[in-house]
């Protein structure tokens, strides 16, 4: 038998350990929460100014300054379709919530299918924190081309062989995609023309050289209501209760045609569940105030929310269908 004092006392000892180990252990998770912002923040936009990410972005900067209590800088970082920026927030910035991305569909689950190198893996090295939005997209063309219904647009295509061309936003992006989705259901040749974000896009088909967009409703909506583009079909369920005459591309006699184009925040992985949290809740309760609401809804999209593994979810679910879209379009950018 053992009269080893330091036997009996081990276990003594673990325990105090593990109690002073629990009580470190609980308040540095919320110090990190509490001590959370306490410098300026980067909010990277990875298109260029003027396009519906950018404006979402400038519409939350000011709301996540005033409840966060620190400057928020927006960044346009465009290039390569969204890859460009949100590689920057993925393998450069810190883990630290100090750098925050506007997350969109295209570098987030199309272009993992689209190019042949990605310069990150979406899916593991950042972390979703919200989703924002869920953003009905529309068939505008130049109204030079004389056509006010889907239904004549695809008899100048099939039967008078007219060769025109779509501009959108990058490769990639929905602007894109659903040009394409749109190619293979109708059995239509519309061209590709990528630009560096949907602001150059709608200025040349808003002068002509351009006839056709599919864009996200919030930044062509002036141009649809001034008449300066002419409105075909929206890519939603429902109508939009923006452009509430226009009918949807069901109704227009595409039935089965859905897409929406879909934005979120989202960090570094690895940056502490309790900044992820923080920003969560900081954000819906941006998305729950009245006047907010109003704001949001102009650019063209609903208030969405919720939570972080929400967003996830969504994520890889879309990059499958999405990723369909891509192969069945034959569509590459490398």
């Amino acid at each position: 038998m053992h009269h080893d004092p330091m036997f009996r006392r081990r276990p003594v000892l673990t325990a105090c350990l593990a109690i002073a180990l629990g009580v470190v252990a609980l308040p540095i998770a919320s110090q990190a929460q509490d001590a959370y912002p306490s410098k300026t923040i980067r909010f990277v936009v990875p298109y260029p100014p003027g396009g519906p990410t950018d404006l979402m972005a400038r519409l939350l900067q000011t709301e996540l300054q005033n409840r966060l209590g620190v400057t928020v800088i927006v960044d346009n970082k465009s290039g390569a379709g969204g890859n460009t920026g949100s590689a920057e927030v993925a393998k450069q910035a810190p883990a630290d919530g100090y750098t925050i991305l506007l997350a969109a569909s295209g570098p987030m689950a199309v272009n993992s299918t689209l190019y042949r190198s990605m310069p990150f893996n979406p899916l593991t090295d950042l972390a979703p924190v919200i989703q924002i939005s869920a953003f009905p997209l529309v068939l505008e063309v130049n109204p030079k081309l004389g056509v006010k219904t889907l239904k004549e647009f695809v008899n100048l295509l099939k039967v008078q062989k007219a060769q025109l061309s779509f501009a959108s936003a990058g490769n990639g992006t929905p602007q894109h995609l659903v040009g394409e989705l749109f190619n293979t259901q109708l059995d239509t040749n519309l061209a590709h023309i990528p630009y560096r974000g949907a602001g150059p896009a709608l200025t040349d088909v808003l002068g002509g050289s351009v006839g056709v967009m599919f864009d996200i409703l919030g930044s062509s909506l002036p141009y649809l209501q001034s008449g300066k583009l002419t409105p075909l079909a929206v890519t939603s369920a429902k109508r939009s209760p923006s452009i509430p005459t226009v009918p949807t591309m069901t109704e227009a006699g595409v039935p089965g045609f859905e897409f929406t184009a879909w934005h979120g925040i989202a960090v570094r992985a690895g940056t502490p569940q309790a900044i992820i949290d923080k920003l969560n809740s900081t954000l819906n309760a941006i998305f729950q105030d009245t006047e907010f609401h109003k704001k949001w809804e102009a650019i063209g999209t609903p208030v969405v929310g919720g939570t972080a593994a929400q967003f996830g979810e969504l994520i890889k679910k879309e990059t499958v269908r999405l990723g369909k879209v891509v192969k069945d379009s034959g569509a590459t950018v490398d």
